[in-house]
């Protein structure tokens, strides 16, 4: 099997990468060099070189803040970027895979949100994948859309890794406690994400990890758990400004659990075996030196 991967320079696709390599796949990744997700004629170019049985479309315009000031551009990468990759697959015979995100909600739900529960995103960055969401829809009818949440992971800026970096230099943490979600592994989703092309199923999918906390309680946790004495403060996110993000965006993972058999882990385990690999990473930096 061929795939190719949009966005393979970003936190999920360094994780996807590999993961498809090992698991017997050939991969073709693609950078913003290699191919402008928003030029129909770049990605018809690079999917023909390659003639792909799946297309794995990452490429985003993912800063969530820089969204709101920006939005015409979030929906050209986002939407319009996602329309043309799922055109230029099916073009080629090819199914696509377009990673979405829990901001297409609202946050007002208080049970974990199902995948036929209405969209109704509150920023721009939500709205712009609900757009990519439905380009992909329209463009090919052999796609799947996974919407996964709080995603961390070497290869990028995330909680986990800011929150550690300020700890560390012993600066005071003040974190939300009135936002909840499920912190997800790049790396477990990766690998979700093959399974899932694995089972043959198609259509819309939640994955992120199992359980659920507050940036608050990640915070805490990721202290406790490195064993630092920094304080870690709760405070509500309303004196913040205007809500942009949703303040509940748990998403159930039983659809994917029925066409994988397979349970994500649960947030806790994943983070302490992410921190673990980062130590693991450092030593072999040191002994190769």
């Amino acid at each position: 099997m061929k795939a190719v991967v949009t966005g393979a320079a970003g936190m999920l696709g360094q994780a996807l990468v590999p993961t498809l390599a090992s698991a017997g796949w050939e991969v073709f990744p693609l950078d913003k060099l290699d191919a402008d997700v928003t030029r129909r004629d770049d990605l018809r170019r690079a999917f023909a070189q390659t003639h792909p049985d799946w297309v794995f479309h990452l490429a985003a315009f993912t800063k969530v803040n820089e969204c709101e000031g920006r939005e015409e551009y979030a929906r050209l990468v986002n939407g319009h970027g996602a329309g043309n990759a799922a055109a230029m697959a099916a073009e080629m015979g090819a199914a696509v895979l377009f990673v979405s995100t829990d901001y297409v909600f609202d946050g007002r739900q208080r049970e974990p949100y199902r995948e036929e529960h209405p969209t109704a995103p509150l920023n721009a960055y939500g709205r712009s994948k609900e757009a990519g969401e439905q380009a992909t829809r329209a463009a090919n009818d052999r796609h799947l859309i996974v919407r996964t949440a709080w995603l961390y992971g070497r290869g990028g800026r995330n909680f986990p890794d800011a929150i550690l970096e300020k700890a560390r230099r012993g600066q005071k943490l003040t974190v939300v406690n009135d936002q909840v979600g499920s912190p997800t592994w790049s790396r477990d989703l990766a690998a979700a994400l093959v399974r899932l092309v694995a089972s043959g199923r198609l259509g819309t999918f939640h994955c992120t990890s199992s359980g659920q906390c507050s940036w608050f309680d990640l915070a805490v946790h990721l202290v406790e758990r490195e064993k630092l004495d920094t304080p870690v403060v709760p405070i509500p996110s309303a004196p913040l400004g205007p809500p942009i993000r949703p303040a509940y965006s748990v998403l159930s993972n039983q659809r994917y659990e029925e066409a994988t058999g397979d349970r994500m882990p649960c947030w806790r385990d994943s983070i302490d075996t992410y921190l673990d690999s980062l130590r693991g990473a450092d030593r072999a930096v040191g002994e190769d030196a």
